[in-house]
């Protein structure tokens, strides 16, 4: 997308506002299943939890993509979407019983990450085919809360927990059809990756009737020009090799499975803003736009970094700025941040908006989460109308005049 484009979709939806590139979406799936073409069963389940507007989930679903869910209501939606159930894999954390039976109800495959609930579940239901989460006690992510596979971490069962594992499952004659492992978000070095796929491959030799082996994802994008990234295609290469391998030691075709979010969506957002006011201090230049941490939290959540350009003065001499909403917190996306001269008015266009922004947003202050455009044939097309008053009210319930006032 052009500046021009994103610029013409401010003025035509308003701001703050969404815009998604279906056609950066098509080729990061493209690049993904290229690099692992020598895998003879591939399946990318995607992550919803990134970005989950129902619009979105239709586009991957076009493109061969299955779901990755995370709570029952994913589930519902992406049933919603078109999904059959044999393209959805629930994969919870710390969810109920009821939540998992629930799920599987619908038909949809469980992935199950502690004991406790793998023998309640296994004793009840010892023909069901399920998946086991396994926690390779490997560190690997850009953060300590997109760090998940470490031994201090709450997802999955700890690998040295194995033996107590297979006592389950040969105890309630449990059918797991495969086993899965999820180390963390942006991976850099894939030798780390690498080696948690050989303690995932140890594990799986302990179960005989295996369809699968599901390696989670958590691949590094580019947030700013020339900067670093997961190597698909020297990870597609060694891992593909790696894989076939073990499969003909195995003695049987499994299918590799990857549950990619950020890799398919986060290059394709961009987040555009106002700017509200720009205030000289003393010593710093704000840039205060009409958005805030209840839209896009990830900079102050986990300290992400979001290339800023002001596409309202692409050639504008770039002046130092901090970037801050209008939440009464404090609300920094960037802090001294060199970008083109900023005026009243101008519209800021935050880079890799497309995972885990809308969907982190919330209401804070009683702010309106803003609207959702995918652009898509050279077209925007709105997928989320931006939230009204009534959308505030919708599920509130005034207490009746009698109770309303104290004694």
């Amino acid at each position: 997308m052009q500046s021009k484009d994103l610029l013409q979709l401010a003025e035509q939806f308003g701001s703050p506002l969404y815009v998604y590139d279906a056609e950066k979406i098509k080729s990061q799936y493209q690049r993904l299943t290229k690099a692992f073409s020598k895998v003879e069963k591939l399946r990318i389940n995607y992550a919803m939890k990134a970005l989950s507007n129902v619009s979105i989930l239709q586009l991957l679903r076009d493109l061969g993509s299955c779901l990755d869910a995370v709570s029952i209501q994913e589930v519902q939606l992406g049933l919603h979407a078109g999904y059959s159930p044999d393209q959805i894999f629930f994969t919870p954390n710390g969810v109920s019983l009821e939540e998992i039976e629930e799920v599987h109800a619908l038909g949809v495959q469980i992935n199950i990450d502690n004991l406790s609930i793998l023998e309640q579940f296994g004793a009840k239901h010892p023909h069901v085919p399920v998946c086991i989460r396994i926690n390779p006690h490997v560190m690997a992510g850009g953060n300590e809360n997109i760090s998940v596979g470490h031994i201090d971490s709450k997802f999955g069962i700890s690998v040295h927990q194995l033996p107590h594992l297979v006592r389950i499952v040969e105890n309630t004659n449990m059918n797991i059809a495969g086993i899965h492992m999820h180390t963390g978000s942006d991976i850099l070095d894939i030798e780390v990756f690498l080696y948690a796929a050989e303690i995932l491959f140890d594990a799986a030799r302990n179960f005989k009737n295996l369809e699968f082996l599901d390696f989670g994802s958590g691949f590094k994008v580019p947030y700013k020009k020339d900067d670093i990234e997961t190597d698909i295609e020297e990870l597609g290469k060694k891992l593909s090799k790696r894989f076939n391998a073990f499969c003909e030691e195995y003695g049987k075709e499994l299918t590799l499975i990857f549950e990619p979010g950020k890799f398919l969506v986060s290059e394709a957002g961009f987040f555009l803003a106002k700017v509200n006011v720009v205030k000289q201090t003393t010593s710093t230049v704000f840039a205060g736009i009409d958005s805030g941490f209840n839209h896009l939290i990830r900079p102050m959540f986990y300290g992400s970094s979001h290339h800023i350009e002001n596409i309202s003065n692409p050639r504008g001499k770039e002046r130092f700025y901090s970037v801050v909403g209008y939440i009464c917190e404090t609300d920094t996306f960037a802090s001294n941040r060199r970008i083109q001269e900023i005026a009243e008015g101008d519209i800021l266009c935050f880079r890799n908006a497309g995972a885990y922004c809308y969907s982190m947003s919330s209401n804070y202050n009683s702010r309106y989460k803003p609207a959702e455009v995918l652009w898509i044939n050279g077209e925007g097309h709105l997928i989320r109308a931006h939230e009204t008053f009534e959308d505030l009210l919708r599920n509130q319930i005034a207490l009746p005049a009698a109770v309303a006032k104290l004694q």
